[in-house]
């Protein structure tokens, strides 16, 4: 339906949906000092806006607001209907701790008295 529309009320409406994706959107993508805007978010990739960066691939780190969230490794991009689609290969939750090296004991304690 949206094609029987003339171009410039096509591109109007796509501006608009672009517009108001960045103002609802908190995500935001880091690369070195560089910092993105997420336009949306899928299951094994994302979309940034292709008029502030044109290429991305390597590790990138995923924030909400100054919550990190996630670490993302980007294998390809390419841009289409001016975005900006980064494909991802992997995604590893940040962790407020370190991982453990071993298996915690369920029955252990969990903590220790002091001598008297």
């Amino acid at each position: 339906m949206i094609e029987d529309l003339p171009k410039d009320i096509r591109a109007g409406l796509d501006e608009a949906r672009r517009r108001s994706q960045k103002r609802t959107s908190r995500l935001r993508v880091q690369a070195g000092d560089n910092l993105w805007r997420v336009l949306r978010q899928w299951p094994g990739g994302f979309a940034l806006d292709a008029a502030q960066v044109s290429h991305l691939r390597g590790l990138v780190d995923l924030y909400d607001g100054s919550r990190h969230l996630m670490q993302y490794l980007i294998v390809a991009s390419a841009v289409e209907d001016g975005e900006l689609i980064c494909l991802v290969k992997s995604a590893t939750p940040v962790t407020d701790r370190a991982p453990l090296d071993f298996e915690r004991d369920e029955s252990a304690p969990v903590g220790y008295l002091p001598r008297a």
